[in-house]
């Protein structure tokens, strides 16, 4: 039997668990049949089991027919108890474990006692909660003291409950009040005064005034189950009962309106779980599963019952075959993945190999600007006359322009004549130049050289009739410079920079980047020309000009002359 636990230092009475579970006949019956109850014991830590001596004169422990009394228990009490019913042909025996336990330290109570469970509706009046199992231990003329506690605390004036010995009266039952009750009765017997302890767990339920019908949670006309064939089918049943007393509550699936538990596919499975509320109502969760759905398991109907003593409901699932469309989702963030790849490639392959692109293009599908264009020289160059600078623009830039790429170039102090005017002859080269190359430094920028007139006629051909292009090339950084048109052709040209050692290589960066601005010359008619061809040339005098381009030339360079300060 279960362990039965009672209180130290307080009188106890234990009956025979053998008239109560075991035997059809009372103590009675067995007596007159001559039969004779015995009780054993095995004391705590002790392996003999010895028969009760009750007849000892300090025994506290007494017996009354089916009873076993202890006036009162002590803790040393604690043991294996049997009773026996027996005679010389017949025996039958049944023994349970005692526990004597002390009360918690500051507690009215153990908490290793279990309470006794009473319910208690919700919102009734007049309730009663009666102290249990006190019967028999005083005469019904003694009148005994009840204190009634609320989890420890005496109940003394609180609102709704009173003490009416041996029973607690509670107005109105509500949801606060649940919790654990202990009455301690007190009697006197034989000159010494005695304890009763005994605990109720008070639990506040549902009325059944407020009971209903199953109430359905799911499934439900706003819950769709849409799903492709081959998926497992997962339908949830939820069913909320109000609490009542000894209602079944029951809860099932049909498929096709056969109830699932007489169908043996064992890809249909069922399992279900229960949820307890406030006041002991409950919700109850009935789950149906089929592994891997047909197009036909998703045909069927699917509904769920269910049922308490106040009545029967059901609700169908909705269960839809899901329209399968082209799953593109791959392959577009596929598409997309690589093409966002091969962008940021090309841009790569553009930022550190443009120069190289733009030259092969001109080289393989670029249109010879020199042909038919009425120019004799590719580019005219522009320089400050010092020996440094001499020596970077006849060994550097013309070694490199004309015997690497094959461009004619037109320098001033090694193609003209002497004897002509510098303005006019400046201006006639340019104009016969296709290019305008502009070697910037410090000195370029000084007021009244010839080289700032080449600038500055090279920009005014550019602005004006757009039939010549000039090129920046920095030989050496210029940190301020106060002309006015060398400020504007920086701000709206492209300004090659040279980096003196770095620069030299002829396949280098700045030969590309001045590659780029030449005009466009086929390199087989550039070696042809100056290979098969080859013959000294020298840029023309004013006088080997067609005569009436000399007019407007001489004209031109009055006007710029004067400006830079060299004619009145």
């Amino acid at each position: 039997m279960k362990q039965i636990q009672i209180y130290d230092g307080e009188p106890a009475k234990i009956k025979c668990p053998l008239f109560e579970t075991f035997l059809k006949y009372n103590y009675s019956t067995a007596h007159s049949a001559g039969l004779t109850l015995i009780w054993y014991r095995i004391g705590q830590d002790q392996d003999l089991e010895e028969p009760i001596n009750f007849r000892l004169p300090d025994n506290h422990i007494s017996k009354e027919k089916d009873t076993l009394w202890f006036w009162p228990a002590f803790l040393n009490d604690t043991g294996n108890y049997t009773c026996m019913l027996r005679n010389t042909t017949y025996c039958s025996k049944v023994a349970f474990p005692l526990e004597v336990v002390p009360k918690d330290k500051g507690s009215c109570v153990s908490h290793s006692v279990k309470p006794t469970e009473m319910m208690f509706y919700l919102e009734h009046a007049n309730e009663r909660i009666t102290c249990p199992d006190i019967d028999g231990f005083y005469p019904a003329s003694v009148t005994p003291t009840v204190k009634w506690y609320f989890n420890c605390t005496l109940v003394n004036g609180f609102y709704e409950r009173h003490n009416q010995a041996p029973k607690l009266l509670i107005n109105i039952v509500r949801s606060a009040y649940k919790g654990n009750y202990t009455c301690i009765v007190s009697f006197k017997d034989h000159g010494r005064i005695y304890n009763l302890t005994r605990t109720v767990q008070m639990k506040v339920v549902g009325s059944p005034n407020k009971a209903l019908p199953p109430q359905f949670v799911s499934p439900n006309e706003k819950i769709i189950y849409e799903l492709e064939a081959g998926d497992d089918l997962v339908l949830s049943c939820e069913v909320f009962f109000t609490f009542l007393k000894d209602s079944v509550t029951e809860v099932w699936w049909t498929i096709d309106g056969n109830n699932t538990a007489g169908i043996t596919d064992p890809k249909i499975k069922v399992t279900q779980s229960e949820i307890i509320r406030d006041f002991e109502d409950k919700t109850v969760i009935r789950t149906l599963t089929i592994a891997k759905a047909t197009p036909e398991d998703l045909r069927r109907n699917y509904t769920c019952y269910a049922r308490n003593t106040k009545g029967e409901d059901h609700s169908q699932a909705i269960v839809r075959m899901k329209v399968v469309e082209p799953k593109y989702t791959v392959e577009l963030a596929c598409g997309l993945g690589a093409t966002i790849l091969l962008v940021v490639l090309l841009i790569v392959i553009y930022h550190v190999y443009w120069l190289e692109m733009v030259l092969f293009y001109r080289a393989h599908f670029g249109t010879d600007e020199t042909i038919l264009d009425g120019k004799e020289y590719d580019v005219y160059v522009s320089y400050a006359r010092n020996a440094e600078e001499e020596e970077f623009v006849l060994l550097t830039l013309r070694g490199v322009l004309e015997n690497e790429f094959g461009y004619k170039l037109c320098i001033f102090d090694r193609d003209s004549l002497p004897g002509g005017i510098v303005t006019d002859e400046t201006l006639s080269f340019i104009q016969k130049s296709r290019h305008l190359l502009v070697v910037l430094s410090p000195n370029y920028v000084m007021q009244g050289t010839q080289a700032l007139l080449e600038l500055k006629a090279g920009l005014e051909n550019m602005a004006s009739k757009g039939n010549i292009k000039v090129i920046l090339v920095q030989y050496k950084a210029i940190k301020k410079s106060k002309v006015k048109e060398l400020k504007q052709a920086k701000t709206a040209l492209n300004v090659i920079k040279w980096k003196g050692e770095k620069s030299k290589f002829p396949k280098g960066r700045f030969w590309k980047q001045l590659q780029v601005e030449m005009p466009v010359k086929k390199t087989s008619r550039s070696l042809s020309l100056d290979g098969l061809i080859r013959i000294p040339e020298r840029c023309l005098t004013p006088s080997e000009t067609k005569p009436n381009q000399t007019p407007k030339i001489h004209q031109l360079g009055q006007g710029v002359g004067r400006n830079l300060g060299f004619l009145p």
